[in-house]
């Protein structure tokens, strides 16, 4: 079967079409999928619920392992649709340590980092309606 994606699908309740969409969407919007949920006082001061994540953001683990250890965003991976954190390490049997790979929707921005120019007009989107 020929994988097809349409931009066009608005959505459904079945889980099988859901992961579909996810699996064969193309890179470039694969990023939108790479969002997390704003802090509080970033919720008030942008007037948004969510955003997509970025190199350089101070995020909070809000699930798993390391569940309430705060970190910097070292990579993200939109083809896994993962997010590795400075710090956020285990350790193999060897001995070597490698970075865990973290699912965004258990991420929660703390810190947003606004060296993107761009980045900074999509926040300010919001405030100027």
């Amino acid at each position: 079967m020929k994988k097809k994606f349409s931009t066009s699908w608005v959505g459904s309740r079945k889980p099988s079409k859901q992961r579909k969409f996810r699996a064969n969407a193309p890179l470039h919007l694969r990023h939108k999928f790479l969002a997390a949920h704003l802090a509080k006082d970033l919720k008030k001061k942008y007037l948004r619920r969510s955003f997509p994540l970025h190199k350089g953001d101070t995020v909070k683990v809000l699930r798993g392992a390391f569940q309430k250890r705060t970190a910097k965003i070292s990579s993200l991976n939109p083809r896994t649709l993962k997010v590795y954190l400075d710090g956020i390490q285990k350790q193999r049997r060897d001995g070597t340590k490698v970075n865990v790979p973290l699912e965004p929707s258990n991420l929660m921005i703390t810190e947003l980092a606004l060296e993107d120019k761009e980045r900074v007009k999509a926040l300010e989107r919001k405030l100027k309606k």
